[in-house]
């Protein structure tokens, strides 16, 4: 009788590979680490080889487990292919985005309308947080596509903006500025400090905070100012030569190399609406 391989059990091999470790492949498949590991032993018992062995804390392939993990790539490259082909390139699995916090705010909820007009059965799994997370993330194959933010001059991004102050256009006149934040790692943070120093501008941080959403309300409410680019709508802008000038930042778009057609397209949707910001549509002129 003939022997079948299931599919999902060679995708969460495949996903231990890539991955480095079950935890890995778990935040992958969507599946626990006790799940995953029952699959392994359980193609391992229908193909009667050992496909891993530990060196340490790490699971290591065997010379048949490389062999395996070939063919496995190629069956589910021709699984996904089918699937792709009879369902009118619908997504197969979840996708999986990541976002800077400024992003998520501005950016989300149009993506999400667009996604589900073009893919009503689509999963989108979406993790906020920095840029550095997010390439890792990214970089480890646990992320599908990511927006985030870098320095100024970054040949690979696609759009570059100049960071802005915000904030009550009475307070820079204090003695000392009232100033608001995003926790380390924050390069509007590091910014923001690195002009009023060099300015030899007193300042006094008065939130420090991981929300965006806290810093807005702080910067609303006029406890202190902030630095960060237009996506920071809604809040009046401090203009004038009262403050000191700040650098630009560049906004970086990345994807894995493998996606599917319509994971593809998520990332040509992203990339035109982010090159579009601020730009007014015809239609509505």
């Amino acid at each position: 009788m003939a022997l079948n391989l299931p599919i999902d059990v060679l995708r969460s091999f495949v996903a231990v590979v890539d991955g480095g470790s079950m935890l890995r492949a778990s935040e992958r498949v969507f599946l626990s680490q006790p799940a995953i590991s029952l699959q392994i032993k359980r193609l391992e018992e229908l193909l009667q080889i050992r496909l891993f062995r530990r060196e340490g804390r790490r699971l290591v392939l065997t010379t048949q487990g490389d062999d395996v993990l070939v063919l496995a790539r190629e069956m589910l490259a021709l699984n996904d292919s089918i699937v792709a082909t009879l369902t009118g390139d619908a997504l197969a699995g979840p996708v999986r985005i990541g976002f800077v916090q400024d992003f998520a705010e501005t950016l989300l909820q149009g993506l999400l309308a667009q996604l589900v007009a073009l893919h009503p059965d689509a999963r989108l799994e979406v993790r906020v947080g920095g840029t550095p997370q997010l390439l890792d993330l990214l970089d480890s194959d646990r992320l599908d596509i990511i927006l985030g933010m870098g320095v100024a001059g970054d040949p690979t991004a696609i759009r570059e903006e100049p960071m802005r102050w915000f904030g009550n256009a009475g307070l820079p006149a204090r003695e000392t500025i009232p100033l608001a934040v995003l926790e380390r790692p924050c390069r509007f943070r590091d910014a923001a400090i690195a002009a009023l120093d060099a300015a030899g501008r007193p300042y006094q941080l008065v939130v420090e905070t991981p929300s965006l959403s806290v810093l807005r309300a702080a910067v609303r409410s006029g406890v202190g100012i902030t630095c960060r680019t237009d996506l920071f709508e809604g809040l009046p802008e401090i203009t004038g030569a009262v403050l000191p000038t700040l650098p630009s930042v560049s906004y970086v778009l990345r994807r894995r190399d493998r996606l599917a057609p319509a994971v593809l397209h998520l990332y040509d949707l992203i990339d035109e609406r982010v090159r579009r910001m601020g730009v007014p549509d015809p239609e509505l002129a």
